[in-house]
């Protein structure tokens, strides 16, 4: 009984398999489709050509200042609110005066007794000099006077300095800003004992307008930034946000870096933002687009129409709605375009989407963004009819 059971089971399952392979079979496969396929195409453009190189970059400050004391004493006051924009010279903050007064005050009365000694001692000087004039005194006693003119006189620069530096460091009581820009959140309050030792400051302030990018080329663009530069050029710099969709400032290139880094083989670059609305803030991630050199009568086509085999780069041009394998000869790109140096001409279509199903011969149908066919395309059935 076992063994009829195992024998009828298996005559069953031959069978269903054989008509499962039967009804496969005649389906068509998805590399088999005989008729046209549909594929969207641009025309070949003649025209100029901003060569553009591409690059991340970061947003830098012109300057950037970390306000320090350069006294010691208690913070009485800061006089900004953080985040604000201050101009240069405006007023940050105020250390106690009051001892930096008494120590201008010390300096400027013992700058005032010596002066007075001074003053002696000259008149004394000037009766030595008549006393010995008329021979009343040894010579000894005018040249002991008039060491000590010269001595008083020293003292007295010494003096005159003291009261310089006390008056000096009095002034250091108000602490103005350095550069106009932008302050950071403060990092001390007022009330607080302070020293010109403390290594994080008061506050920090940037220069935010106008504000820099850095950014990288490789170092064989190196050569046509330098070209262009020399001639006087002023090369257009834009800065694309994060996702590269929506352009957030425009510049110019201002100068490049004194060498090259051989760890990665590129070279530092230097841009300059007017900044105005403030776009660009101070370590932001931004792209990079640099405009090195315009190619005029140039034959552009999208660089994603460009394929690349064994036998370099060709494209799919479009003739007679069938597609044509076209070997090209690439020149320089903007990083969305890309001359074709030779190969095609300007008006030609090339395939940009539904290359992945063609091969040199295969009947194509126009479509636009939306899948429709073009007006003046034959219908796929027509072409099946007519085949």
């Amino acid at each position: 009984m076992l063994l009829a059971a195992a024998a009828v089971a298996a005559t069953a399952w031959y069978f269903l398999r054989s008509d499962a392979q039967t009804s496969t079979s005649g389906a068509p496969r998805p590399g088999m489709m005989s008729g046209p396929v549909p594929v969207k195409a641009v025309a070949a453009e003649r025209g100029e050509l901003d060569v553009r190189l591409r690059a991340i970059g970061t947003v830098t400050p012109l300057a950037s200042v970390t306000v320090r004391s350069r006294v010691d004493g208690e913070l009485m006051k800061l006089a900004f609110e953080e985040g604000d924009r201050v101009r240069k010279g405006a007023l940050l903050a105020e250390i106690d005066p009051a001892p930096y007064r008494v120590g201008l005050s010390q300096a400027e009365g013992q700058l005032q007794q010596n002066q007075a000694q001074l003053k002696n001692a000259e008149t004394e000087l000037a009766r030595y000099r008549l006393l010995f004039e008329q021979d009343s005194i040894a010579r000894q006693q005018v040249e002991a006077q008039e060491a000590l003119v010269n001595q008083l006189r020293g003292t007295l620069k010494t003096n005159q300095a003291q009261v310089d530096d006390a008056r000096l460091k009095l002034g250091w009581t108000r602490i103005e800003a350095p550069i106009e820009g932008r302050v950071g959140l403060r990092r001390v309050d007022a009330g607080n004992l302070i020293s010109s030792g403390d290594t994080d400051g008061i506050v920090s302030i940037v220069q935010t307008r106008p504000i820099a990018v850095m950014f990288t080329v490789p170092e064989r663009e190196l050569a046509t930034v330098r070209e262009e530069m020399a001639r006087g050029r002023s090369l257009q710099v834009e800065a694309w946000d994060r996702d590269d969709r929506k352009q957030i400032a425009s510049g110019v290139l201002r100068t490049f870096d004194n060498q090259i880094d051989t760890a990665t083989g590129t070279v530092r670059l230097k841009a300059e933002f007017a900044n105005t609305d403030d776009a660009l803030f101070p370590n932001q991630f931004v792209n990079i687009r640099l405009a090195v050199r315009s190619i005029q009568d140039a034959v552009t086509i999208p660089a994603d129409a460009v394929q690349f085999g064994s036998r370099g780069s060709y494209v799919y041009v479009v003739a007679d709605d069938k597609a044509n394998v076209r070997p090209v000869a690439l020149g320089a790109s903007d990083g969305t375009k890309v001359v074709v140096e030779s190969g095609i001409d300007g008006g030609e279509k090339v395939v940009l989407e539904g290359l992945d199903r063609l091969r040199e011969g295969r009947a194509v149908t126009l479509v636009d963004s939306d899948g429709n066919e073009e007006a003046g395309t034959p219908a796929p059935g027509a072409q099946r009819q007519g085949g």
